[in-house]
């Protein structure tokens, strides 16, 4: 048996990896990140001038009294580099604006865009809280990484470069080796220790977000931790977790405090031999006071932002470990995507076909054995069976959530593999037992089946759902809204939303998936009548418990274990006396003891 490829799960990113992720994004906005670029060397250039003008300021200082004048060169000099630095960095800076934040949209709609592509597998085996929390976590990191990258890592690295070659031109070599030593006996020591604090980074992420998700699940399901008193029990589900979650963060903050000691410990050495060659050359007369000047100039600019540069590197590491769990999403493989030659599916009349199908959600869970089924077009057929035969299976099958694992599902003689799933999709309306309402109005819930839907139409298919005039009582009618999943309307008001949704979408395909259970009796038969004469020029699937709202169809289906048991008229199944003719039985059976005295 062949069962549905799932996707590659994606692999552990390296850094490299996640940048080159990233890149593509940026290089949409490439002509403004070339003039953010040439902006940033131009003020560091700038920058870097400016101590030798400020040398040339204190040597001519410096003279005797009787051969001083005014060194308005190196004063115009100093004021220009300055004026420089300031300005093209306030350029780059409103440059480089629109490319990190205009990345960072691009990125989140992509990802929203492939959350959407992944099957329903993945959606129900994922963490709403944890997901939120690495998708936040991964945006945020994505303008961190850009504005350090090229607002502090490459000037940074510029100026090393630049003043170690100033060094070297200008002064004995020593200069240059204490300097370019200092600095990559820091960077090593910065890199070394960072990485092993990454583990208790990434710790801390992992425990966040199941915490996020313990908390968020508790929160939507709060009528039930209500029903059962297990407050407490969920309050020490989340707090465990919190407590993993502050050893972890104290063990990061430890290895902070540790870096940042040896950090220290490496810059003050390296400042103190500088200070200590330069004095050595006054002394020796080898160099002037406005060398003296230039050096610790260079020493207070270079090792400022080197110092710096080691807190910006930790939080790029922790940004690209925030980013590396985003990315992984988008690299999640789509287990049902369309095919290269897939074409739009587009008509009016539809005919199913389900030709011996099997299926399983997994390898060794088989829930359709060899199904076959089918429905002319506006003809209806109706399936009933025991909770757990597969019924509801059917409906997700013909949506497309997953594929079959042997055999083939078709519309008009086409498989529906062959069609591309939004066209599919767009064809099919479903009312489904467990209605799901967006946390908005009304208004927005049901024209959610038609978003291009006039407020008239949107009107006629509430009527025709039985809640335009429940809706029109209400305080703020249509504007009502019906809080997170429908919880505000009763189970029976949100069913009635749903089936309006669905009317207003207008397909040629409806799946009735226990579309009434939720209903009182006297709702239950008005819209009954409504969704008989709706289904009458529509090909219709009805998945149902209560036998009495199928008795109409074209065909009855009965499943028991994922396998067709029976199939006829209402008439013919009563007729065989078998499965069917025993449900019914029973179920009038209730329904007359519900209607005696006795049970009232």
């Amino acid at each position: 048996m062949r069962f549905t490829h799932r996707g590659p799960a994606p692999a552990r990113r390296n850094d490299i990896h996640t940048i080159k992720s990233l890149l593509p994004y940026v290089w949409q906005f490439k002509w403004r990140v070339i003039a953010a670029l040439t902006c940033l060397v131009t003020a560091k250039v700038a920058s870097v001038i400016l101590p030798l003008f400020l040398k040339d300021i204190v040597d001519q200082l410096s003279l005797p009294a009787t051969l001083m004048v005014l060194p308005v060169a190196a004063l115009l000099g100093y004021g220009f580099a300055r004026l420089a630095s300031g300005v093209f960095g306030e350029l780059r800076d409103a440059l480089f604006a629109r490319v990190t934040q205009g990345s960072i949209r691009r990125i989140a709609a992509q990802l929203f865009k492939h959350l959407f592509a992944l099957s329903l597998r993945f959606h129900m085996q994922r963490q709403t809280g944890g997901l939120s929390r690495d998708i936040e976590r991964g945006t945020k990191g994505i303008g961190f990484l850009l504005n350090f990258m090229v607002f502090n890592i490459l000037p940074t690295l510029l100026e090393i470069g630049m003043v170690a070659a100033i060094l070297l031109w200008r002064y004995d070599f020593s200069f240059a080796i204490v300097t370019l030593g200092t600095i990559a006996t820091y960077v090593l020591f910065t890199l070394f220790v960072t990485e092993k604090r990454m583990v208790y980074r990434r710790s801390m992420n992992d425990l966040d977000s199941k915490a996020n998700s313990k908390a968020i699940d508790a929160l939507i399901n709060y009528e039930t931790v209500k029903y059962f008193g297990n407050e407490a029990y969920e309050l020490h589900r989340y707090d465990t977790n919190l407590g993993k979650w502050v050893d972890s963060a104290v063990k990061n903050q430890i290895s902070l405090n540790f870096l940042n000691m040896g950090q220290g410990v490496i810059i003050t050495i390296g400042i103190t031999l500088l200070l200590w060659l330069s004095a050595q050359g006054v002394v020796d007369k080898t160099m002037s006071v406005g060398d003296v000047v230039l050096v610790s100039a260079y020493l207070t600019q270079l090792y400022a932002p080197l110092n710096f540069l080691g807190f910006v590197y930790r939080e790029i590491k922790h940004a690209l470990a925030d980013m590396e769990r985003m990315f992984g999403l988008m690299e999640q493989g789509e287990e049902i995507a369309d095919s290269p030659t897939a074409r739009q599916l587009a008509t009016s009349q539809a005919a199913i076909r389900f030709d011996h199908v099997d299926f399983g959600y997994e390898e060794n869970r088989q829930i359709l054995f060899d199904v076959s089924l089918e429905i002319p077009a506006g003809k209806t057929l109706a399936v009933v069976g025991s909770s757990g035969a597969g019924k509801s299976t059917l409906s997700r099958l013909l949506f497309r959530f997953y594929d079959v694992n042997a055999g083939a599902i078709s519309i008009n003689g086409v498989d529906i593999r062959d069609l591309t799933q939004h066209s599919l999709r767009h064809h099919i309306g479903i009312v489904p037992q467990d209605t799901v309402l967006f946390n908005d109005t009304i208004l927005y819930n049901i024209a959610y089946g038609n978003p291009d839907a006039t407020q008239e139409e949107i009107f006629q298919a509430a009527r025709a759902a039985s809640i335009h005039d429940f809706v029109m009582n209400l305080p703020q009618g249509y504007e009502t809204q019906v809080g997170e999943r429908g919880l505000k309307l009763s189970g029976g008001e949100k069913q009635r939303v749903a089936i309006a949704r669905t009317l207003l979408k207008n397909p040629p395909i409806l799946i009735l998936d226990e579309a009434t259970s939720a209903l009182d009796t006297r709702t239950e038969r008005a819209i009954q009548v409504e969704l008989a004469q709706i289904a009458r020029d529509r090909t219709t699937l009805i998945i149902a418990h209560r036998l009495s709202t199928i008795v109409d169809a074209d065909e009855i289906l009965v499943l028991d274990h994922g396998q067709v048991l029976e199939r006829g008229s209402h008439r013919d199944l009563l007729l065989q006396e078998g499965r069917y003719a025993q449900m019914w039985a029973l179920q009038q059976a209730g329904q007359g003891e519900e209607s005696s005295p006795a049970s009232n």
